[in-house]
C-alpha cells in the first residue's frame, strides 16, 4: 500500500513547501503567449487567446497544470482556429478559492467564461482532469458545442469506494506541500514516454510555486480536485453525449489506467470503453507518448485535431 501512496502522489506531479509573499501569479514564469484576464462572479480568470479563425477551440488543462501546457498545440493550431486556453480556478494565474473543484463546477465555470467572451459555439479540448470537466460540459451544455476533443481524459476509469477513500486519504495539503524538488522531477518523468527539454519550464514552475504565498490554497485546490474527480462521476454522462467526439490516447501512458490499482486493465481496453460509450466517436492512438501526449507529440496530436475539425 505504501508503494501505491507514493505512486498516487507522483501521478499528479505535486510540489513542496517554503513560502514567501509573492502570489503564484508572480512566481510563475511568463507564458509563451500574452496572458489575458476576465472577471467572473467568483474571481479573476487568466487565459490566453491566439488566432482569428472562425472556429473556436477552448483548451482545458489537467490537474496541477495551466493554460501554458497547450502552447505547443496553439503554435500550430492558431493558424486555422481561434485558440483559447484557460487557467481553471485553483491553477495558474486564476483565482484560487472555491468551495468545490468538481467536473460540474468546472463545467459551469467554462460556461460562464464562454458567455463572458460572447462565444456562441466552440469546441472543447480537454486533457486528463480537463477532459472529465469537458465531458460534464458536453452533457450539461450540449447546445454550446460544435465538437468535443478528449485527450487521455479522466473519468473513464472507475474506482471502488475503497480505492477512492485510499486516494483521498493521501491527498492532503501537507503531503502535497512536502514534496521535494527531486520528487517533482520524478513525477514529471512519469508523464512522458521520453522526457523533453521543452518541459523544463513547467517543471521549474512547479518548483517555483512552493515559494508563493497562495501555495497552500493551490494545494487545497489539488486535494479538492482529486476528490471532485472521484465523487463527481461522468461515466453515465458519456452515453448521453451526441456531440461529435474525438478521443486521443497514448499507448505508453503510465498514469491511466492506474497501474497499481488496476494492473490488469490495459489502455486498449480503456480506450475501447471510451469510444463505445459515445456513439459515432472517433479514436486515435498515439505511439511513443506518455500521459502528456499533446505536449510530447504535438505534431501528431495537432494533425488529428485538424483532421477531426475538418470533418462535417
Amino acid at each position: 500500500m505504501k508503494i501505491f501512496f507514493i505512486f498516487f502522489i507522483s501521478l499528479f506531479f505535486l510540489q513542496s513547501t517554503a513560502q514567501n509573499t509573492k502570489t503564484m501569479k508572480e512566481t510563475l514564469l511568463p507564458y509563451h503567449f500574452p496572458t489575458k484576464y476576465l472577471q467572473l462572479k467568483e474571481g479573476e480568470i487568466a487565459y490566453v487567446k491566439e488566432g482569428k479563425g472562425k472556429k473556436v477551440l477552448i483548451f482545458v488543462h489537467g490537474l496541477s497544470s495551466n493554460s501554458d501546457a497547450w502552447y505547443r498545440n496553439i503554435e500550430e493550431l492558431k493558424k486555422d482556429f481561434t485558440c483559447i486556453a484557460i487557467d481553471l480556478p485553483g491553477y495558474g494565474r486564476s483565482f484560487k478559492n472555491a468551495d468545490e473543484f468538481t467536473a460540474t463546477y468546472f463545467a459551469d465555470i467554462l460556461n460562464e467564461f464562454a458567455e463572458k467572451l460572447k462565444l456562441k459555439k466552440f469546441t472543447l479540448v480537454g486533457h486528463s482532469m480537463g477532459g472529465q470537466a469537458s465531458i460534464k460540459f458536453a452533457s450539461k451544455y450540449p447546445e454550446k458545442l460544435d465538437k468535443l476533443i478528449l485527450i487521455a481524459p479522466a473519468g473513464i476509469e472507475e474506482f471502488t469506494e475503497f480505492e477512492g477513500n485510499a486516494m483521498n486519504m493521501v491527498m492532503n495539503p501537507k503531503t502535497i506541500m512536502a514534496t521535494s524538488d527531486e520528487q517533482i522531477d520524478r513525477n514529471y518523468q512519469m508523464n512522458f514516454f521520453k522526457m523533453l527539454k521543452e518541459a523544463e519550464q513547467m517543471i521549474q514552475d512547479r518548483k517555483n510555486i512552493k515559494k508563493s504565498a497562495d501555495f497552500e490554497q493551490h494545494a487545497i485546490a489539488i486535494q479538492k480536485s482529486v476528490k471532485g474527480m472521484l465523487d463527481d462521476k461522468v461515466i453515465d454522462d458519456l452515453t448521453k453525449i451526441k456531440t461529435p467526439t474525438l478521443f486521443l490516447f497514448s499507448k505508453n501512458d503510465m498514469l491511466i489506467p492506474n497501474k497499481y490499482l488496476h494492473p490488469l486493465l490495459t489502455i486498449d481496453e480503456l480506450s475501447k470503453t471510451a469510444k463505445e460509450s459515445i456513439n459515432g466517436s472517433k479514436l486515435v492512438m498515439i505511439d511513443d507518448a506518455g500521459h502528456f501526449l499533446q505536449f510530447e507529440k504535438p505534431t501528431e496530436v495537432n494533425a488529428a485535431i485538424k483532421e477531426f475539425m475538418s470533418c462535417k
